[in-house]
């Protein structure tokens, strides 16, 4: 009689010694267990951890904490659990959240949410490495939140709900053939979970009950658990439900540290899976059906008005360009909603705003461009990939791209002191000194030289001038808005034939033509050297009715014998005569009608250096008619010709750039 009394006790009653490394409970009825939430003991001795009345969720742990290491620093040891579980509800297919097996530093779960949080976790500590949570669920609604593969799933857990490791629930019999099962089936099924401290493996196995345990386990893992677990955890169970309230039961459970988890016998029975009756269907189900339909209903009407408000375009062909491919709500976040207050400029070709991206803080300009015609945009968007791609001190880098509706956004690198054009114009608060000013001619000098020459393609810029040349924090020059470049191979002829730019810039071969080359971005960037040096637009209005041409105006000057007389009055005596003559000079030649007789950018660059020195205008045999110079060869014959003394003689480099300009390629 007393040793029936002492085996009555090992199965049913559990000790509280912290000490215990093991436990079974054979059913629970007069068990000791620590419930919280909506679980509770039922008559018949089966754990509840919710049931079909109301939407919440609930918690049972064994109630003494369990030793899983011999110090807070070692190796976890080997445990083995087993339990059998079952899911039903009153409303089938409907159902709730599902259940999980639960390792845990403590008892009580805190903050935990319900739904598909599973009474575990929360929006804020899902995901967190400071858990020190193990767990094995059995998920009955699919939540893409979590990347979960289906509504029934089997997955293990580590301080989240994204699981390492998952599997469509069933198992696999002796010829390794996969059998599934549905989890809400409201039938009995076994779980055996198995930790080998010396592998790292873990292997969860499921059959339904009464069925031998599977040699093949329906998932294994290798993870090493001994810096998830401390020295002392906690064991048991979370389980939840959602807008459809269900029971979730677990009718035994046996659990080992350092061994094998006995095996469970004398299990209390289900009650009959089924409907309660009309009643309470319609009393119940049917309000719980209509408030699903609403919510749902309301939910996909908020989803496409968001995603209408962020819809974008793509297509296939811009996969491989997805590195460089900004998503329009991140663009959208960042510039506010594109309001008003974050405009940096506006132009003939779109609206700039300044932006700070989300996560990276990143600032950004983004600039907003109007394409009614899908035609010709692969390429187009393959051009500013690849322009995205250059690098260089004196060029903006471009970042990438987004394209929405009727819209193409491109995305630059922010430069804080803004575009150079409002240096110049319209009583600026701050004026560029000469050595500013000259500095960034050469910057941008120096970075059309490594577009043009430089690249693995030649890149044409198509629209150099004040405006599009952007002031870093130092206020060096950078070329930036190449929304207009084009790329084409070196030794190819550009095939665009479309006269995009700006009037006073536009070199009179590409108005006639439409061909950007090499050639057009020097004549705009002859216009350009003068705009700086004059503090004057390439084209101004007069009040006698006839426009100002800033070209035509300084040649007159230079015919004058005085071209100094063009510079910009804001500068003052605060020059060096030389210097600003170069550039004025610089600027006549870039400006030439004939493209041969243009200087290249490497020549341009050397005139700016010092390293060759520039020839008269005069020597050029320039008419008085204008910039219209006696055809002798074009300029890089009368370079070759010119007497080696102008060169100048004090740089160690003059030789090599007289070579570098015999071949201007």
């Amino acid at each position: 009689m007393l040793l029936n009394f002492v085996i009555l006790v090992s199965l049913f009653f559990v000790p509280t010694s912290c000490e215990v490394d093991g436990f079974i409970y054979n059913g629970f009825k007069s068990s000791n267990i620590s419930l919280d939430g909506i679980a509770n003991i039922t008559s018949n001795g089966l754990l509840l951890l919710t049931d079909s009345k109301t939407q919440d969720q609930g918690h049972a742990f064994y109630p003494n904490p369990i030793h899983f290491k011999n110090s807070p620093n070692g190796n976890a040891f080997s445990f083995s659990t087993t339990f059998v579980f079952a899911i039903t509800s009153d409303y089938p297919p409907l159902d709730g959240h599902g259940l999980v097996f639960v390792i845990a530093p403590q008892r009580g779960i805190q903050k935990a949410l319900a739904n598909h949080y599973l009474g575990l976790f929360n929006s804020s500590n899902n995901g967190d490495k400071s858990n020190h949570v193990v767990g094995v669920e059995f998920d009955t609604i699919y939540s893409a939140d979590f990347g979960d593969m289906n509504d029934n799933h089997v997955g293990i857990d580590i301080n989240g709900l994204r699981s390492v490791a998952n599997h469509t629930a069933g198992y696999f019999d002796d010829t390794g053939l996969f059998n599934n099962f549905t989890l809400i089936s409201g039938k009995a099924m076994q779980v055996w979970v198995d930790y080998d401290g010396r592998t790292k493996l873990i292997n969860v196995t499921v059959a339904p009950l009464h069925m031998e345990k599977p040699v093949s386990p329906l998932l294994a893992l290798k993870y090493d658990l001994s810096p998830i677990l401390n020295q002392i955890m906690y064991v048991g169970f979370s389980s939840s439900t959602g807008s459809v309230p269900t029971h979730h039961y677990i009718l035994g459970w046996s659990f080992k540290a350092n061994g094998k988890a006995q095996e469970l016998s004398q299990l209390p029975s289900l009650p009959r899976v089924g409907r309660k009756g009309t009643s309470r269907f319609v009393t119940i189900g049917l309000p719980v059906i209509s408030l699903v339909s609403i919510v749902v209903a309301t939910l996909v009407v908020v989803y496409y008005v968001r995603r209408k408000k962020y819809e974008e375009v793509l297509e296939d062909w811009e996969r491989e360009y997805r590195p460089q491919r900004f998503s329009y709500k991140d663009l959208y976040t960042a510039t506010k909603g594109f309001r008003e207050k974050e405009l940096l400029g506006a132009g003939g070709f779109g609206k700039v705003y300044k932006g700070v991206m989300p996560v990276t803080k990143l600032e950004i300009a983004v600039k907003k461009i109007s394409h009614e015609s899908r035609q010709g945009m692969k390429e187009f968007v393959s051009e500013i990939v690849s322009i995205g791609r250059i690098q260089h001190r004196n060029v903006v880098p471009l970042l990438g791209y987004c394209r929405r509706k009727g819209e193409l956004l491109l995305v630059y690198e922010f430069m804080s002191n803004g575009s150079l054009d409002k240096y110049l114009y319209d009583q600026p608060r701050l004026t560029l000194d000469w050595n500013q000013r000259f500095r960034v001619i050469r910057g941008v000098a120096s970075g059309l030289f490594f577009l043009h020459e430089e690249c693995d393609h030649v890149v044409i810029h198509r629209d150099i001038k004040a405006s599009n040349v952007l002031l870093d924090g130092e206020l060096n020059g950078r070329l930036g808005d190449f929304g207009l470049a084009r790329l084409y191979g070196h030794g190819t002829d550009p095939q665009s034939t479309r006269v995009v730019g700006t009037l006073g810039y536009l070199a009179p071969e590409h108005t006639r033509t439409g061909r950007a080359t090499p050639s057009s971005d020097v004549f705009s960037f002859g216009a350009f050297l003068l705009e700086v040096a004059c503090g004057r637009r390439p084209i101004e209005p007069r009040q006698a009715g006839d426009d100002l041409i800033l070209v035509d105006w300084v040649f007159s000057c230079w015919n004058r014998g005085n071209i100094l007389e063009a510079v910009d009055p804001n500068l003052g005596n605060d020059f060096v005569p030389g210097q600003v003559e170069l550039v004025l000079s610089l600027g006549l030649f870039c400006s030439h009608s004939e493209p041969s007789f243009r200087p290249t950018m490497r020549q341009n660059v050397l005139f700016l250096d010092g390293v060759v020195a520039l020839p008269e205008l005069s020597a050029l045999g320039v008419s008085s008619a204008g910039l219209t110079f006696d055809h002798r060869g074009g300029f890089d014959d009368f370079i070759k010709s010119y007497p080696a003394s102008s060169v100048n003689a004090h740089s160690p480099a003059s030789s090599v750039a007289e070579s570098l300009l015999s071949d201007p390629r």
